[in-house]
């Protein structure tokens, strides 16, 4: 029982969460004495490291899906789990029905497989999964509880009713083992063959509420992260260009910042390079308003734009805004 997601980012989407606002070059270097042996390959470090890394993605994903189900119950003013004060009626009551269809073929299976082990004087298993686990709502790891019950509960059925269950066909579909439900006249076994197949579809409708609750969130989280880039981005550009205008450089400040900006999203390397060289390709140099020598005798010439292009470039690969 499985549900794809679909985690694939709009390819503007992609460029703008992985462009740098500021590009830089970051030269990392590791010197290596020469004609030293490779490290021997580690197999059990790399099972632990596996498994340390799966387990932090689980934690890390079990921590998304508290928040998102406390927010959710907040949304529909419901009681968080320990102000139900470990009441069963009540974690049942307040499920929600995705989570209440399961519970209630859960607990229909197990009941029937109980009666079935005293016909059979067998030990009653030890079911654990509780309308706790599932409040308030059904997760991965539930479901792999489940199927651990459910296993004990056909253990038990095959023990206490190897006949019967003798002329159940091997892999048996939903059809089928509904069919052989309808024949069989051991009601107990009935319930439970009944309730099994409503487990599998219940389970099937969580698995898919879960993945599109999963799905949503992930794309609440990459809209607020683009929104926060974008926020970062625009306060960026504008301590630029207003470092830009104190300095009051004959340029316009918005179009330069925005226009390097703008390519830095593409080629930041170039960007940045062409920014400290040759800043005038951004924005050219307003020539007119370059400040007259001498009282305002000599006026500016083009000479002067290429001096005020060097200083421009000068100040802005030290600038740290």
């Amino acid at each position: 029982m499985s549900a794809e997601t679909n985690n694939d980012i709009h390819p503007e989407v992609e460029e703008f969460l992985n462009s740098d606002f500021i590009p830089s070059t970051i030269d990392l270097t590791v010197d290596n004495e020469p004609n030293q042996p490779l490290p021997a390959k580690n197999e059990d470090k790399d099972d632990f490291d596996r498994l340390l890394d799966e387990f932090i993605s689980s934690q890390l994903e079990d921590c998304d899906a508290t928040q998102e189900e406390t927010l959710e119950l907040e949304k529909n003013k419901k009681p968080l789990a320990a102000q139900l004060n470990d009441n069963v009626d009540e974690y049942v009551q307040r499920l929600y029905a995705e989570e209440r269809q399961l519970y209630d073929a859960y607990h229909n299976f197990t009941e029937a497989v109980k009666v079935l082990a005293q016909q059979a004087d067998m030990e009653t298993p030890a079911f654990t999964l509780t309308a706790e686990d599932l409040y308030p709502r059904y997760r991965p790891s539930r479901g792999q509880m489940i199927n651990q019950n459910v296993l004990l509960g056909w253990d038990v059925m095959l023990q206490s009713q190897p006949t019967r269950l003798a002329s159940l066909p091997a892999q048996a579909s939903d059809e089928q083992i509904l069919e052989f439900a309808e024949k069989t006249t051991n009601e107990s076994l009935q319930l439970a063959l009944i309730s099994y197949v409503e487990i599998l579809i219940e389970l099937e409708g969580c698995e898919i509420a879960y993945f599109q609750r999963k799905a949503k969130a992930e794309k609440r989280k990459i809209e607020r992260r683009l929104y926060e880039e974008h926020q970062e981005r625009k306060e960026k550009m504008q301590r630029y260009i207003e470092a830009i205008k104190k300095q009051k450089f004959p340029i316009d400040a918005e179009r330069l910042i925005g226009n390097y900006f703008k390519t830095a999203r593409k080629d930041p390397v170039g960007a940045q390079k062409m920014l400290e060289n040759n800043p005038a390709t951004f924005s050219p140099i307003l020539i007119e308003k370059i400040p007259a020598r001498f009282f305002g005798m000599i006026k500016p010439k083009p000479e002067d734009g290429i001096k005020i292009n060097k200083e421009i470039g000068k100040f802005m690969k030290k600038l740290k805004a």
